[in-house]
């Protein structure tokens, strides 16, 4: 089964056994995760969502990801590259089963 479903403000496709990067959810390594903003589940559309269909998953692993280099360049100026101090935290989660 295939699916879209949307968390933390963006929309994943994702069928059983994917892996995806999402943003940080409230759990540790190897609690369940119900996704249950469907938008589309085997050719059926939601308006907005589907009401019987959840997408199941378990949570692998949290991290962040590493420091963003920002090259900024300033004519005649001899210093050119920032460490920038955000790293966006993130979930890694094996999408488990669809119900649709």
């Amino acid at each position: 089964m295939k699916a879209v479903i949307k968390t933390g403000g963006k929309q994943y496709y994702v069928t059983e056994g994917d892996i995806i990067y999402v943003e940080k959810l409230n759990g540790n390594v190897g609690d369940k995760v119900v996704f249950d903003e469907v938008l589309v589940c085997d050719g059926k559309v939601g308006n907005p969502y589907l009401e019987s269909a959840t997408v199941e998953g378990k949570i692998e692993k949290q991290g962040k990801q590493p420091k963003i280099t920002i090259f900024k360049y300033k004519q005649k100026d001899r210093s050119n590259r920032r460490r920038q101090g955000h790293r966006q935290p993130y979930t890694k989660v094996v999408i488990e089963k669809i119900k649709g």
